[in-house]
């Protein structure tokens, strides 16, 4: 029987400076993980690389084991938007097993950390057929991340930009696990669907309060109560989901 932390030294990496751990692949049971070994790959994280192209067919199954995933649509006047983004809590491109061959959108490293597993398409629907423990634990993380979706939706329909900026970098620093990470203000923007001067003048905003430190390129949390207090009700309710759904979670580290 292996334990956590020799799963995690299974698959160590030059490209994983930290031990890789996904917590959807470390609640599974023993035999379930062990089964699914063979086919799983570990590769780098690389900032704004697009691992999945809008449109086009997935290949790969990804489970981040650090950093942080987005996942962005591209309209037809050129403008983007974030759909969601997606840590080492979960999985992207799970719909395969529904019947959605391609990618709904652009799915880019926003925030680098280690690096992910990735499984072949074939290979993680037939562990789906098998309607076991794999089976379960995907798609109940899928109900809690189609309900974050849906917060997020009627989050930037009704909320200020500086409380979705808020609760943006509270999910990141949750699935980063440190206070300081890369980001820049052009990416941001991107993903609130803002203009990068409005980004600025929100980061200015924070970094005056006391919230967090800005230089190029880079974030620190400076006060996370302080954020969760500037930030709406829509981060908490994301959370709420995520603890109903995923109850084995809060006895995993990171």
């Amino acid at each position: 029987m292996l334990n956590t932390a020799e799963r995690s030294e299974l698959f160590a990496s030059p490209h994983a400076p930290q031990p890789p751990r996904n917590k959807l692949l470390t609640v599974l049971p023993t035999a379930d993980y062990e089964r699914l070994t063979p086919s799983l790959t570990l590769i780098p994280m690389r900032f704004k690389e697009t691992l999945h192209k809008q449109g086009e067919r997935i290949e790969r199954v990804l489970f981040p084991c650090g950093g942080v995933l987005s996942l962005v649509k591209n309209m037809n006047d050129g403008q983007v938007a974030e759909i969601t983004t997606i840590g080492n809590e979960g999985i992207v491109g799970a719909h395969v097993f529904l019947g959605e061959a391609d990618s709904i959108g652009d799915t880019i490293v926003q925030v680098p950390d280690g690096g992910m597993f990735t499984i072949a398409v074939d290979a993680f629907n037939a562990e789906m057929h098998r309607r076991g423990a794999f089976y379960n634990v995907i798609m109940r993380y899928q109900a809690a991340l189609t309900n974050q979706i849906m917060q997020t939706s009627v989050c930037n329909s009704l909320h200020s930009a500086e409380e979705r900026a808020c609760r943006w970098l509270l999910m990141t620093h949750d699935r980063v696990g440190r206070d300081e990470f890369q980001l820049t203000h052009e990416f941001m923007a991107g993903m609130l669907g803002v203009r990068r001067p409005t980004v600025t003048l929100i980061a200015g905003s924070l970094q005056r309060a006391g919230l967090i430190a800005y230089r190029r390129g880079h974030i620190t949390i400076v006060s996370r109560e302080g954020l969760e207090s500037a930030s709406c009700e829509c981060y908490e309710a994301s959370k709420s989901s995520y603890r109903r759904l995923m109850p084995e979670f809060t006895n995993v580290p990171g």
